[in-house]
């Protein structure tokens, strides 16, 4: 398990990084809504759509060689318009109907290493990304994660919901990592869509019914239910707990949108002060 950028991600591997944008088909995204734009990742905070704040964070990673996005063609022109500006070179990828396919179909012609995040993610750090793509030189996948403590250190509503293990509590922070295309079997774990909590189907996918039925009587450490994971896929996993804890904050609602817009304005004011 890493928890720091350690020598391996000090002259990192060329990346490829795959965003996933698109929303459900045939669902009005409220948040969308509310802000009368056609997808969340067009939400404004912190006075930019939250897909700036995400390649912004990509482009200053280093080792970023390509930004794919996984988006409907028809919102293309409108992501391109605000993106304008940011260095990396973007290309876009038709969204299919489930996350699986989705990363899929961004994932062929690509030469791993692979990172995979959501357009919601707002407050992804160029550290993280070096982070997670540190843990592959021991493993073939990486998910990272954050404790209950250093969430609601970095902002007491920043997230509600706590996977319980055996040895603490934690949060996903929508941030992955693939080393070859064997480990792209991970992958499935994405395909019913929605987080673990609210999709059983999804943890009966990638647990299996016996370590489910170990995780919800808590038996289970982290690092015991990442090797499970990776006896079950047949590749070795790596759960990355980051100590930034904001990592796990993400844009699911006016309530977290608001907390990701308080610690962004405090991140630049904080930047502002420094210079």
């Amino acid at each position: 398990m890493a928890g720091s950028i350690g020598r391996s991600t000090l002259l990192p591997d060329p990346f490829t990084a795959i965003v996933l944008a698109a929303q459900r088909a045939g669902e009005v995204n409220p948040l969308a809504q509310h802000f009368g734009v056609s997808h969340k990742c067009l939400v404004p905070v912190a006075g930019e759509p939250l897909i700036r704040h995400v390649v912004r964070a990509l482009a200053a990673s280093p080792g970023l060689q390509e930004v794919r996005i996984s988006v409907e063609p028809e919102v293309v022109p409108q992501v391109t318009a605000v993106l304008a500006g940011i260095a990396p070179q973007v290309v876009y990828i038709p969204s299919a109907d489930n996350l699986a396919d989705s990363v899929y179909a961004c994932a062929q012609d690509t030469q791993p290493p692979l990172l995979i995040t959501t357009a919601d993610n707002v407050l992804l750090t160029p550290h993280s990304v070096a982070t997670i793509l540190g843990a592959l030189h021991n493993a073939d996948g990486a998910l990272a994660l954050a404790t209950r403590h250093s969430v609601l250190a970095a902002h007491p509503d920043g997230q509600r919901r706590f996977y319980r293990f055996a040895d603490d509590h934690y949060s996903n922070c929508n941030l992955y990592a693939i080393a070859g295309r064997q480990a792209l079997r991970l992958v499935e774990s994405f395909r019913t869509g929605g987080q673990f909590k609210k999709n059983p189907r999804r943890l009966i996918m990638t647990l299996g019914p016996l370590n489910l039925l170990l995780l919800l009587w808590h038996r289970l450490s982290l690092r015991g239910a990442a090797r499970r994971i990776s006896r079950r896929f047949g590749v070795e996993l790596a759960a990355v707990v980051l100590g930034d804890g904001s990592q796990a904050i993400d844009v699911d609602n006016l309530r977290s949108r608001d907390v990701a817009e308080q610690l962004l304005t405090r991140g630049a004011q904080g930047s502002t002060k420094a210079a």
